[in-house]
């Protein structure tokens, strides 16, 4: 496998969570109501898994790794466009926490920010796949031997194993601030 292999099976998973936040989306229109826990769940997945696990490959591996190439200036500019539509995600992400913490305590109105939020997540997410599957991965691999691919693949399986260990120390970190 290639490094940008595991990088897009992990979009899949990503994709398919979209397609669960499309769902909720229906859901809310239908109901004027949304499950806490649920934006709960999703915001977990989406900052755990798309952003920190995903993303931080892409950003602490790959993108560090491309920046010491001589990169095309379109490969630079995409780039760069991705790091910044990762804290547009984030920045979505962080509001629709702030939203569904003001609908969990009963404010109403904030159920309107939530639909938005969950409605440019789940416009941004393909938009931003298609851009990594299709133009800037092909273009990326073009940078490394075989040799750099598979080593960055390896650092990818690494980053992999010490995720499970920052979660749950964050976990237990924040339980113990209350």
């Amino acid at each position: 496998m290639q490094a940008r292999g595991l990088l897009m099976v992990e979009h899949r998973l990503i994709e398919r969570m979209i397609s669960l936040l499309k769902d909720a989306l229906i859901q809310i229109k239908a109901s004027s109501m949304v499950d806490p826990l649920f934006i709960d769940a999703a915001v977990d997945f989406i900052r755990i898994y798309a952003d920190r696990t995903h993303h931080g490959k892409e950003e602490d591996i790959m993108f560090r790794d491309l920046s010491t190439c001589p990169l095309s200036d379109k490969d630079r500019r995409i780039m760069n466009e991705l790091i910044d539509e990762h804290v547009f995600a984030r920045q979505t992400t962080k509001a629709l926490v702030e939203a569904n913490k003001l609908y969990r305590n009963g404010d109403n109105a904030a159920l309107e920010e939530i639909f938005k939020k969950l409605g440019t997540l789940v416009e941004f997410y393909p938009v931003h796949i298609t851009k990594e599957d299709k133009i800037f991965f092909p273009a990326a691999r073009a940078y490394f031997t075989e040799e750099q691919d598979q080593a960055m693949l390896a650092e990818f399986r690494e980053f992999d194993v010490k995720m499970i260990h920052e979660k749950y120390k964050s976990v237990v970190e924040n339980l113990e601030k209350h």
